[in-house]
């Protein structure tokens, strides 16, 4: 088999507060990161697109985000891409939705956001976040990670 290469290197910055998952073994935490690029159209006028990114991120770099990271932070991620299938119970229809599960992340600036309260606890069968059930029960193992 050939070698692939799965690696995603994300700068800019944290579009909301970040949210805090507690599970029973760890923390599951998601932010939206905005990256944006300048690029000149066919008349010769410069445009600017944010391209936004869901990420994902586990144990104790979910724990560093969860402390330091809110609204504004700017930020450097390194991790990967991950594509989360699941059926829609209302529509029947298939959804996917692409993370980056980061592995790293370095601190650039503070964000703007004092309020510290976006932790929530996740139960087991909890349908608002149910791809991360699985982690709900026993502890995280390495090989459980998804990165």
């Amino acid at each position: 088999m050939s070698k692939s290469v799965n690696k995603v290197l994300l700068l800019g910055n944290v579009g909301k507060d970040p949210e805090v998952y507690n599970l029973h073994s760890g923390i599951v935490v998601n932010l939206s990161l905005a990256t944006n690029e300048s690029f000149k159209d066919g008349r010769g006028d410069w445009q600017e697109r944010v391209e936004w990114h869901n990420l994902v991120a586990f144990q104790r770099t979910a724990e560093i985000i969860r402390d330091y990271v809110r609204k504004g932070s700017r930020i450097f991620v390194e991790g990967k891409l991950r594509t989360h299938s699941w059926d829609d119970k209302q529509s029947g229809e298939r959804r996917h939705k692409k993370e980056i599960l980061v592995s790293e992340v370095s601190l650039l600036s503070l964000g703007t956001s004092a309020d510290h309260s976006s932790a929530r606890g996740l139960e087991d069968g909890d349908d608002d976040f149910p791809h991360y059930a699985q982690y709900a029960q026993g502890e995280i193992t390495r090989a459980e990670v998804p990165y």
